[in-house]
């Protein structure tokens, strides 16, 4: 497997060199279904020689000849849609709306994958096809409710899946199963002709190896749907540069179920943010959780209660005992209740406003621990609720994100984290989550192949008359002093490291924590972390004159070759500061101090 595509980039090379067609690529994803040899993945798979031929004659879109793999609860003309419920299965007479873009994008479309049944859950248990095997450990539970897409892409059966996402059924599954799960903005991608979880809150989600590809995927999907009610303008936009304010969840939001292996894994994934240059902002998490409270607590479980109506009041032992059970409580709430449920929930998305205001994006993990299937047959709703603790709040706020591995835990079981930012921000996660995924070492879902190299891009320079200045300290983005840049409105141009020429200093004395950088002979000090910002002439000057002593401005070396004007100190300013060089930059400094 190694030899053949794995990511969309890898497929297009192959296509482009003309070492594969589309319809040989048919051929061998239906080899790797077979080898994989688990038949819980696909409730309804497309004859492969109806695909090939279908191969022959693709869009030249930007999916073009991608094979892609549909959760059962999304419409596929030809195809029943059981939403894993044999009961209510019924073949579908034309595509929901994001297969329609899906071939329209070139995209091959395999089949339907299996999942908790109506998307009721996030163990991937709940279906009466079987359960998919999780690609990393055969003992963990898959996660749901989107299990069979995540475990197909996981595998490297496909590089491309289709889920959705009320609770977390684009995160959880793809969390505990390695990949990237992409739940975008609201309305984004249309959901019309999906069946419905909760209508007001369901989106489709995106599942890939890499956070490239989540992306291109979500890109080629989104857009208006006029005939969709739910349906809104979202700009899909382009990643920018990284998010610097990350807001954590505080020591008394933090949520591992005693399990300290996954806090571990968190906890060296928080390092990494600091390490991409990241500001670290605590962040109460109270009223995100008793959001999250509502979805199942909640007259929100109505909603489930509607889509299904016609089927649990006709014929209520078709469903799983856990989706009719869960879905029977809707019947405890009246029409009072759902008003009374929407207020609170106004009042809490007010109350979790401000929070925005102090960060860019929320990093939490996707679950407190991985469930094994043991603990579930032992306990079949207590497992599933914990593990959409970091997730149930999301879509109920209107927040989007994007789950991506990190490191592992100790133990070699999945540990990843999920960024988190308001309706509209989707790209903004993006260089932040490859970041965090390409610094956490883990190879792409259980296919054992390492993340492709990175593309370089060209770093970014001073235009015209602009001054280069390199900061060290507390002018980095996001920290204290940043303002004072910004203000002078100086740009971010580039985060380079200096040449091994320096030592990196705490300075004593009041007010923002400050660093010294002091240079010394060459090859004898340590590569410090700096932002280079480009400033008017006018505005670097008064930017220079406000600087108080013992900094001052000089010429720095940089690993880049360039050499910016930017912060020294003077030698008598360090005489009794402490030396925290090892650490490699300010923000990690201050990083370290937090966990510690």
């Amino acid at each position: 497997m190694t030899g053949f595509p794995l990511t969309l980039a890898q497929y297009r090379e192959a296509y482009a060199s003309g070492s594969l067609t589309p319809a040989a690529a048919v051929h061998e994803v239906y080899r790797r279904i077979a080898a994989h040899a688990d038949p819980a993945v696909f409730i309804t798979l497309r004859p492969e020689a109806e695909v090939a031929a279908e191969a022959l004659d693709l869009p030249a879109g930007p999916l073009h000849g991608i094979p892609v793999a549909v959760k059962d609860n999304i419409a596929v003309a030809g195809l029943p849609t059981t939403c894993a419920c044999p009961d209510y299965a019924c073949v579908a007479t034309e595509d929901a709306a994001v297969v329609a873009r899906l071939r329209r994008a070139g995209a091959l479309v395999i089949g339907k994958t299996n999942l908790d049944q109506f998307a009721t859950g996030l163990v991937g248990v709940r279906s009466p096809y079987g359960v998919p095997r999780n690609a990393l450990a055969p003992a963990l539970v898959p996660g749901g409710s989107s299990s069979g897409s995540a475990v197909a892409v996981a595998a490297g059966l496909v590089p491309l899946a289709l889920g959705t996402d009320t609770a977390g059924s684009g995160r959880v599954p793809a969390g505990l199963n390695n990949i990237v799960g992409l739940k975008p903005t609201l309305g984004a991608l249309s959901t019309r002709g999906v069946v419905p979880a909760c209508r007001t809150l369901d989106c489709v989600s995106v599942f890939a190896l890499t956070v490239e590809d989540a992306f291109a995927g979500f890109a080629a999907l989104a857009g208006f749907d006029p005939d969709d009610p739910f349906s809104r303008p979202v700009a899909v936009g382009r990643p920018g540069p990284l998010t610097l304010r990350v807001g954590v969840p505080d020591a008394a939001s933090r949520r591992f179920a005693g399990d300290a292996l996954s806090e571990a894994a968190f906890e060296a994934a928080l390092a990494d943010l600091g390490a991409l240059g990241a500001a670290l902002v605590p962040v109460d998490l109270t009223p995100f959780f008793a959001a999250a409270a509502l979805l199942y607590d909640g007259p929100w479980v109505a909603e489930r209660w509607e889509a299904i109506r016609a089927l649990i009041t006709t014929r209520p032992e078709a469903l799983h005992p856990a989706t009719r059970a869960i879905t029977e409580r809707a019947t405890a709430f009246s029409a009072a209740d759902a008003f009374a449920g929407r207020y609170r929930l106004a009042e809490l998305r007010r109350a979790t406003e401000t929070v925005w205001q102090s960060i860019d994006a929320l990093c939490v993990p996707t679950f407190p621990r991985p469930q094994t299937l043991e603990a579930l047959a032992a306990d079949p709703i207590g497992p599933n609720a914990e593990l959409g603790t970091y997730t149930n709040f999301v879509n109920l706020l209107d927040l989007c994100a994007l789950a991506v591995p990190s490191h592992p835990r100790a133990d070699g079981g999945p540990a990843g984290v999920t960024l988190i930012a308001p309706a509209g921000r989707d790209a903004a996660l993006v260089p932040l989550g490859d970041g965090l995924h390409r610094a956490g070492g883990t190879p792409m879902g259980a296919t054992g192949a390492l993340l492709p190299q990175a593309p370089e891009t060209d770093p970014e320079r001073a235009a015209g008359d602009e001054i280069e200045l390199a900061v060290v300290g507390a002018h980095l983005s996001g920290l204290p002093l940043n303002g004072e840049l910004t203000s002078l409105g100086a740009r971010r141009l580039r985060a380079v490291a200096t040449t091994p020429d320096y030592r990196l200093f705490a300075l004593p004395g009041a007010g923002p924590r400050r660093p010294g950088l002091v240079r010394v002979a060459a090859g004898a000090g340590t590569a410090i972390a700096t932002e280079v910002w480009a400033l008017a002439p006018d505005a670097f000057g008064r930017f220079v004159a406000a600087i108080p002593a013992p900094l001052g401005i000089g010429t720095l070396r940089l690993a880049d070759g360039t050499s910016p004007k930017g912060f020294l100190c003077e030698a008598e300013g360090v005489r009794e500061a402490k030396d925290v060089s090892t650490h490699g930059g300010w923000r990690a400094y201050l990083a370290a101090g937090r966990a510690g």
